[in-house]
């Protein structure tokens, strides 16, 4: 019955650049105030540490908010919750553009993270109703370029319109779009049934954003606050354990929680689960290191810096093409493997980095990297659906998402801190070699020499230049890691049956 539904949707095509323009302004605004971040933090007054929050505070909302998407759009309705959450993720827009305090624009993306957290999963399913089996691999690959080409390109976008205008243009810019998608949508979407006797688990809900939030707090809050040696850390860590404990024993126990506990037996999912939390923390905390990067070590300027970062969208465009036409032809597993190991090499070549690197090397490297994370994004669509039991779609498009979002929010914050930390480290090493028994030293030691003011002044600059540059080339390496464990998760998949359309497309359900 699905399957004539879909075949004689009217408007497809509108419906689909609305669901687009949905996508592509959530995912865009995970990134697009990175470069702009030295300028926020003036107007805002806030500490290189503290601005990082309005990065973290977007993404954690969206993760908490994501879980129980699946219930909210079956209680009222995919249409009237994809309506409401435009209108909410436009107005959150405008007040971000406004705000003049850093608590104020931390409220304020908090706003945007809980109402855009539905647009994904909701444009996600919508795309999968609307379009026949045998397209569904490339209706995916359309809707995965928002997914993932926004997070790249938002980078690119900030940097002009911070350039041309100022930062509080990266949040003005969502308003024509917010209308027209919103506009689309109410005219061109089918309305959609509500069920008004379902009750929500709120006990379940509150447990998994507690830890969630304490998770959050303690990454964000603990290079600041010395770590276990700061009772407000230990307090986040507790509450974050606690909150993940008590949602696990009650998922398990309850009798009708928000995340059915059955949608972990699907064996392809759970490992996809593994996979999307991995290119979540790869796809934000490349993009949120690399902006400093260019600007600070690189000593690029904010629109040149996204310039440089934008091939990397160039490549995830042009892999998704790629896969998206493959996803019925080529066993999806090969695809993600041949894209991890592409994601792995970039992040090794980028571990020798210096600022001296050329343009074409950094063009070349991160072409490579979005090529890698394109080749894996839409064969995981295809596998992670390939044998779930259609009741539960729901919940695994909204569980994706939720991962992808945790993943990017704790890969930023433990990338950012360990930049920190890790400079702090390299520069007492390097110090150690500042001797005048070093021979390496001792030509330049006169012109160097810590006796002066000058010396030690310019001594110091040097070792502290060097040792950032160990911090972010540490960086890359732990992302390496992050990304090889990967490839032995392919091995607990199963390739979608043959005649499938697009990876158990079959299998899709229509939201109610």
């Amino acid at each position: 019955m699905a399957g004539q539904k879909e075949a004689v949707v009217p408007y497809r095509a509108l419906i689909t650049i609305c669901a687009m323009m949905a996508t592509l302004m959530q995912s865009l605004d995970s990134t697009i105030a990175n470069v702009a971040l030295p300028y926020m933090q003036g107007s805002l007054s806030a500490s290189s540490d503290q601005i990082t929050w309005v990065l973290t505070s977007y993404i954690t909302a969206a993760a908490i908010m994501t879980a129980p998407v699946g219930w909210i759009s079956a209680r009222f309705g995919l249409k009237r919750l994809f309506l409401i959450s435009m209108v909410g993720f436009t107005v959150a827009s405008m007040l971000c553009g406004i705000a003049e305090t850093l608590p104020e624009m931390v409220m304020f993306r908090l706003l945007q993270g809980l109402f855009g957290a539905a647009l994904v999963p909701l444009s996600q399913s919508t795309m999968l109703n609307i379009y026949p089996p045998e397209r569904r691999g490339s209706a995916m690959a359309i809707w995965g370029m928002g997914v993932m080409v926004g997070p790249i390109l938002g980078p690119t976008l900030g940097g002009y319109l911070t350039e041309l205008y100022n930062w509080r243009w990266v949040f003005f810019v969502n308003l024509p779009f917010g209308i027209l998608a919103t506009a689309g949508m109410a005219v061109f979407l089918p309305n959609t049934e509500s069920r008004a006797g379902m009750r929500f688990d709120w006990l379940g809900f509150g447990v998994f954003a507690m830890g969630i939030a304490g998770l959050q707090l303690m990454l964000d809050r603990g290079e600041t606050q010395d770590w276990f040696g700061s009772t407000e850390i230990i307090i986040e860590a507790v509450m974050a354990a606690l909150g993940f404990y008590l949602f696990i024993v009650h998922m398990l126990t309850a009798e009708k929680p928000f995340i059915t506990p059955s949608v972990f037996k699907d064996r392809n999912l759970s490992a996809s689960l593994l996979v999307m939390f991995a290119v979540g923390m790869v796809l934000l905390a490349v993009s949120a290191l690399l902006a400093p990067w260019l600007q600070g070590l690189g000593g690029y300027p904010v629109e040149t810096a996204g310039i440089v970062m934008a091939p990397r969208g160039v490549g995830t465009m042009a892999a998704m093409m790629i896969a998206g036409r493959l996803s019925n032809k080529v066993d999806a597993r090969l695809l993600m493997a041949f894209g991890i190991v592409l994601l792995s090499w970039s992040l090794y070549l980028m571990t020798a980095w210096t600022p001296e690197v050329s343009e074409w090397t950094m063009v070349f490297n991160t072409m490579l990297q979005g090529a890698g994370l394109g080749f894996v994004f839409i064969p995981l669509q295809v596998i992670a659906f390939a044998t779930l039991d259609s009741a539960l779609r729901t919940e695994g498009t909204a569980l994706l998402s939720l991962v992808r979002n945790v993943g990017s929010a704790i890969g930023i914050s433990v990338t950012g801190a360990l930049v920190t930390r890790n400079e702090q480290v390299e520069h007492s090493v390097l110090s150690g070699f500042v001797t005048p028994l070093n021979r390496a030293f001792q030509g330049a030691a006169s012109a160097l020499s810590p006796v002066t003011a000058h010396g030690a002044q310019m001594l110091d600059a040097i070792v502290s230049r060097q040792a950032e540059i160990i911090a972010y080339n540490n960086d890359w390496k732990l992302m390496m890691l992050m990304a090889l464990p990967m490839l032995p998760l392919l091995l607990l998949m199963r390739g979608p049956k043959k005649g499938a359309g697009g990876g158990g497309a079959e299998h899709a359900a229509v939201m109610d």
